[in-house]
């Protein structure tokens, strides 16, 4: 495959950007070579700058759940972006999107538009521990929370790709607060809360882990989390950056039927533009400023773009029968992955939930860091290049997820299955 465009863009690109890209994993340290660069989308493929064409799987790292340049995201983006671009004041679309989070999930009463999903967190946590009046955080070693230096701690996604269990430059007093327990284990989660009484402020985790791969919770574990939370009255922070309306209209919260204190928001909330959110119980929310003495302010925070991107893909989502579209086409995408795979004779491990799919190269069960963490990172490299170069692009990385969108279908997943016939056949050669 000739790549010689993007590979000039890169060492452009290596020249005045760190490492040649604007966000760790895009560089390809995990799988070897270098990126591609991207030209355009079209609905659930990407073509690169030499003209490639990929089934792309990571559509925008979850946010595009209506694929690429989605007719009526693109049509109601122009007519905004002819009114302006960014005012610094309330916007109509702003109101109406948060009304519409609120009644999809009933824990957040009360939500404020940010940036990023990283500022979405921080600002939590800052509100956490005001309400509180607590100062330690409880994570889960693989869950990835952006990267916030109190939340770079045995972290998983870009900085468990690059090697680093945490980052210089993060000062030992920042984390000192931060205490890491493992996923799926309550235990772990109690054991630190008997440790320090009355000291934690609260308890965040991703209710779906994607940023190791794709983990989905244990019966009973999330359950375990709310009740220990209540019983040592800490606050329960669900990160549904990710799983939020990717994996069911009320996010993982109302999957589960769980209701967290406190919830943050991304990716599909912006339909593919910058944005973040966090929202909670009322009492909680009302002491963020104006309203109480928690300061958070963001200049293009609820900007008309990002919001009526996120509206109206809210809006096409609750269309009939989409959100069971999306669950087949998970399961089907895994079922083309699993079928490959046991035909090369190579061990898998897949799973699906909503729209986001997940698969390791071993029969293992991964039910946490420690299990993901140990596996063999060159067979994904090779399985990761034959895929590429055969028309699919998925994350670089062996900690990430997949997504489906509602425009993959028949067709793509031919095209997939094509490609991890070959894939994996290379794997089995190793």
């Amino acid at each position: 495959m000739d790549t010689e465009r993007s590979r000039n863009l890169f060492h452009r690109a290596q020249r005045r950007i760190p490492g040649g890209v604007n966000s760790p994993v895009r560089a390809f340290k995990a799988v070897g070579g270098h990126p591609r660069f991207i030209d355009r989308g079209e609905g659930a493929y990407m073509v690169d700058v030499d003209g490639h064409r990929y089934v792309d799987h990571v559509m925008s790292w979850g946010a595009l759940i209506l694929g690429h340049a989605h007719a009526s995201v693109v049509a109601d983006l122009t007519e905004t972006l002819r009114a302006g671009t960014s005012f610094g004041a309330p916007c109509p679309a702003e109101v109406e999107l948060a009304e519409r989070i609120c009644k999809a999930m009933p824990a957040v009463q009360k939500v404020r538009m940010v940036n990023s999903g990283t500022e979405a967190v921080m600002s939590a946590l800052r509100v956490a521990r005001a309400f509180t009046q607590r100062k330690k955080i409880v994570k889960f070693a693989g869950c990835y929370h952006g990267h916030a230096d109190m939340l770079l701690v045995e972290a998983g996604s870009g900085v468990a790709t690059l090697g680093l269990p945490d980052s210089p430059g993060v000062p030992e007093a920042t984390v000192a607060d931060t205490l890491v327990a493992r996923y799926n284990d309550a235990d772990s989660v109690r054991s630190i809360l008997e440790a320090f009484p009355g000291e934690v402020a609260a308890v965040i985790v991703e209710p779906v882990a994607g940023n190791m791969g794709l983990v989905l919770p244990e019966e009973g574990f999330l359950e375990a989390l709310r009740a220990l939370t209540s019983e040592h009255n800490a606050l329960l922070v669900f990160d549904e950056v990710m799983t939020g309306f990717r994996v069911g209209p009320g996010g993982a919260q109302g999957r589960f039927g769980i209701t967290p204190d406190m919830t943050t928001l991304g990716k599909v909330i912006g339909g593919g533009l910058p944005v973040g959110a966090f929202g909670g119980r009322a009492e909680i929310m009302d002491l963020v400023a104006p309203e109480g003495p928690v300061y958070q302010a963001g200049t293009l925070s609820g900007n008309p773009l990002a919001m009526q991107a996120g509206l109206t893909t809210l809006r096409e989502l609750d269309e009939p029968g989409v959100w069971s579209q999306l669950a087949a086409s998970s399961e089907a995408t895994v079922e083309v992955l699993n079928n490959s795979a046991r035909e090369a004779g190579v061990p898998i491990s897949v799973s699906s939930v909503g729209a986001m799919f997940g698969y390791f190269l071993t029969d293992d069960a991964i039910t946490d860091w420690d299990s993901a963490a140990g596996l063999d990172r060159s067979l994904f490299a090779r399985f990761y290049q034959v895929m590429l170069e055969s028309g699919v692009y998925l994350a670089p990385s062996p900690f990430e997820s997949g997504f489906v969108s509602t425009v993959h279908g028949d067709a793509e997943r031919e095209i997939l299955g094509a490609a991890a016939d070959a894939a994996f056949q290379a794997v089995a050669s190793e």
